[in-house]
Parts: C-alpha cells; sequence; structure tokens
C-alpha cells in the first residue's frame, strides 16, 4: 500500500485538475468583467427616459451622468492614466480599473480604453440606470473596485417592487439597495500596492451614523414625495436621483461649523494674543474631505485688520505631530512622478497646494512608491497623516498673533474662513483643467474683535 500511495496521490490530482479545467465559471464571477457583455445588452438612459423621466432629469445633471465625460477625469485619465499604463511595465493595465466605475459599460463591453468623449460613444453614458440597477449584488464581505455583480436582462433590481407592474421590465426589491454597499463598491477603491485610496463607505462604516442607521442615500438620495414612473403611484419617500456631493456647492457649504474667539478682549500693539478656531464637522457621515483625497483640499485662513485696513495673516500654531509638515502650506514642489506619464525626464513637480504659507490643510497625503507625494491615485503605494474632519468630530487650531506695532488703535477684526478646492490649484493649471475645478469654495466663515490701546 505504501508504494501504491504516491500513484493514487497523483491520479487524484488528475482528476481534480481536469475537473477544475472543464468547469469553467462565467467571467462575471471569475471577477474579470472586462468583456464579458456588449454594449447592446444595455438600454441606453434614453430609453428609460420614456416612463421614468423625473429620475432620467436627475440623473442627467448629476455627476453620475458625467463620471467619464466630467474635464477633469477626462484629462486625468487620457493624460496621466493612460500613457503612465503604457509607460511603466509596472503599471501595465492600470488605466482599465478606472473605467469600471467611470464608465462600467465601456470596461464590460471590453472598450478599453474607451474613445474621447469628444467622440460620443456609449461610453459617455457614464454610470447609467442600466448599470446601477442590474446591479444584483456584491463580490465578497467588502466592497470596493468594482466589486459588483451585473446580470443584463429585462429584471431591474430597486429598492422597492412598488404597487405598479412596469410593462416593460420585472422589478426585483432587494435589500441592497437599501445597503451603503452599493455605494462602497465604487466609492472605496484600492491601488494596485494594496492602500485604501478612497474609503468613502468604509469611513462611514466606522462613524456614528452607521450605528444610528443614516445611510449614504438618506444624504445623497434623500426622500421626497413624487411618482417614481409616469404609469406609476405617487409615493411619500421616493429617493431623488440627483446624488449631491462634493461637486455640488450646495452640499459643500456648511458642512464644517467654525467659530473663532481671543484670549483677551483688549490689547496694546507688541502683546501677544491668542486665537482658538473651533471647525466642527456637523453635516458628513464620513470624513471631509472624503473621496479622491489626493484631489482634494481644504484649508483654514485666519487674518485680522486694523481700523485704518491694514491686514495681516496670521499662520497657524504647529502641534508637533509627525506629518504635519504636509498639513501647514508652504512653497515646497510634489507630484513629481507625473513626469512618467508627461514624459518628461526629471520633472521637478509644481508647488504643492498654492495656499496662503502658513495655512492648515487638512488633508491626508498620497505617497509614490519612491516616498514622493502623489496626485495619482492608483501610483500610490503608501498614506501619510490624515488630518480631516471625521464625521461629528471637532479640531482646534491656534493662532499666535503679537500685534505689529503699526496696529491702528481701535476695533482690530479677526476673520476665519475654511477654503475648499476639488483639484489642488498647480496641478490643475499645469495640465490645463477648466479654472472652475480648481476655483475655491468657501466652506464657512466667523470673526471676532479686540479693541487695540495705543
Amino acid at each position: 500500500m505504501k508504494k501504491l500511495f504516491p500513484f493514487f496521490l497523483l491520479g487524484s490530482v488528475i482528476i481534480l485538475l481536469i475537473a477544475v479545467f472543464s468547469f469553467k465559471l462565467p467571467l462575471q464571477e471569475e471577477g474579470n468583467k472586462k468583456g464579458a457583455f456588449k454594449y447592446k445588452d444595455f438600454q441606453k438612459p434614453e430609453y428609460c427616459r420614456q416612463c421614468h423621466n423625473q429620475f432620467y432629469q436627475q440623473w442627467s445633471q448629476a455627476m453620475m451622468s458625467q463620471a467619464y465625460t466630467h474635464e477633469w477625469d477626462e484629462i486625468e485619465y487620457f493624460k496621466l492614466a493612460v500613457p503612465h499604463s503604457e509607460a511603466d511595465p509596472a503599471m501595465k493595465g492600470v488605466h482599465e480599473g478606472c473605467n469600471g466605475c467611470h464608465t462600467p459599460m465601456a470596461y464590460l463591453a471590453g472598450d478599453v480604453p474607451p474613445p474621447l468623449p469628444s467622440e460620443n460613444s456609449r461610453a459617455n453614458e457614464s454610470v447609467s440606470c442600466e448599470v446601477c440597477h442590474l446591479i444584483k449584488g456584491i463580490e465578497g464581505d467588502t466592497a470596493y473596485n468594482f466589486n459588483w455583480v451585473i446580470e443584463p436582462g429585462t429584471t431591474k433590481y430597486s429598492s422597492r417592487k412598488g404597487d405598479t407592474e412596469s410593462p416593460d421590465h420585472k422589478i426585483v426589491e432587494t435589500d441592497l439597495f437599501s445597503d451603503t454597499k452599493i455605494c462602497g463598491s465604487c466609492h472605496n477603491e484600492k491601488s494596485p500596492f494594496g492602500i485604501w485610496v478612497k474609503s468613502t463607505q468604509l469611513e462611514w462604516e466606522q462613524g456614528p451614523y452607521a450605528s444610528e442607521g443614516v445611510l449614504c442615500q438618506d444624504c445623497h438620495m434623500p426622500s421626497t414625495e413624487m411618482a417614481t414612473a409616469k404609469m406609476g403611484a405617487v409615493y411619500p419617500n421616493a429617493k431623488m436621483h440627483l446624488f449631491n456631493g462634493a461637486h455640488d456647492p450646495g452640499k459643500v457649504r456648511g458642512t464644517i461649523e467654525l467659530r473663532i474667539q481671543p484670549d483677551i478682549r483688549e490689547s496694546v500693539p507688541g502683546e501677544p494674543v491668542v486665537f482658538t478656531v473651533t471647525l466642527f464637522n456637523q453635516k458628513t457621515g464620513h470624513k471631509f474631505p472624503t473621496g479622491s483625497v489626493e484631489d482634494r483640499i481644504v484649508w483654514l485662513h485666519v487674518e485680522a485688520e486694523d481700523e485704518k485696513g491694514n491686514v495681516y495673516h496670521l499662520p497657524v500654531d504647529k502641534k508637533g505631530f509627525e506629518g504635519e509638515e504636509y498639513t501647514i502650506a508652504s512653497d515646497v514642489l510634489a507630484y513629481q512622478d507625473m513626469g512618467v506619464p508627461l514624459g518628461i525626464d526629471n520633472f521637478e513637480g509644481v508647488r504643492r497646494e498654492e495656499v496662503p504659507i502658513g495655512d492648515r490643510i487638512f488633508r491626508m497625503p498620497y505617497f509614490d512608491p519612491q516616498g514622493r507625494m502623489t496626485i495619482m491615485q492608483w501610483n500610490t503605494a503608501s498614506l501619510g497623516v490624515d488630518y480631516r474632519i471625521g464625521p461629528r468630530e471637532t479640531k482646534t487650531e491656534t493662532y499666535t498673533f503679537e500685534l505689529p506695532w503699526e496696529t491702528e488703535p481701535g476695533q482690530l477684526k479677526v476673520k476665519a474662513t475654511l477654503y475648499y478646492r476639488l483639484l489642488v490649484k498647480p496641478v490643475g493649471e499645469y495640465l490645463e483643467v477648466p479654472e472652475e475645478e480648481f476655483a475655491a469654495l468657501e466652506v464657512n466663515s466667523h470673526s471676532t474683535e479686540i479693541t487695540v490701546y495705543p
């Protein structure tokens, strides 16, 4: 028996291998969604509009309908991601994953990279009605990197079956559409180095709102009374499909409550006054900023104005934590790894943020394999200090201001203003991104005063 055992084992292995290679799983279940379907397997949004016009109109002005055509996304993809994938063997094919969330139909159709948006192909449909309402599940326990399971056909999935039968398709109610994992399948992302470069849904899971049952959908798809279809019933809690988020100024304004106060109310030139600013995140269920944190920049600017109109900039007091240098504005250069896709040898980079030097920045820096700060999330090998503002978190900053001798006696007004940019300005300017993409938006402000004596 001892002599026969190895042959028996070998025979068992051979039989097992034959079984494995004979039973081939569908592409979708293998995790290889690229090319699993064709464009014709999906209806166009205009087809859905025939019955769901209200949802179509909302979607058509939301970022979901522009995830591929949006100008910064187009520039980032075709100027950085695609050429980086071609220039660096270690990055080969990295651009393909972008399409999995920005234009899923193109990815599923194997149309990678898709035509430029100017060619008006079906890739321009971005995240369409069909893409979301054909999702029947999530692969694994954690939602990330478009690990949804899609099944084209006449069955549409929703959070509600409804009181009216559709003449066009079957409606299946699923808990997934009342679960944040459907959001996390694209709003959580790991880089090829295994680094969480987007973690919005995971931040929600770790925050206070998850335990209270407040979902992503409650804020980004608020309920209202409306008919979900032309021939359908009116529901008191129909979900809006505007997906208000980072690109909506109305959503961003007021996100952080801001207050400033001095340690004394009366002073004279040459005397130090300490101003304390408290920032409270009372509006988001995740950190602020979130999402494409390599792009986003939030900073606190404090300045004083005396009776004569003289303006003085107050730099933030340092706290001394590790990595703090990335949270205080300076004139250093960064993003040198852009030189690879841009074909520039020894690229010096561009200015890291271009906000007033000394201002406090709320961000989390991303670093490439060489340890340089990067704007390219797919090239992120490590993360720096996370100095963003969590949900219901309060951060406190101090500003020690020694009144200049030339300060005019009277009332000294000190104002704290929190600003937000979707994209770091020097990067936007260098890559010729439209100015509105990196325009500064005021999130909130607050003022206080002290009396200055001669």
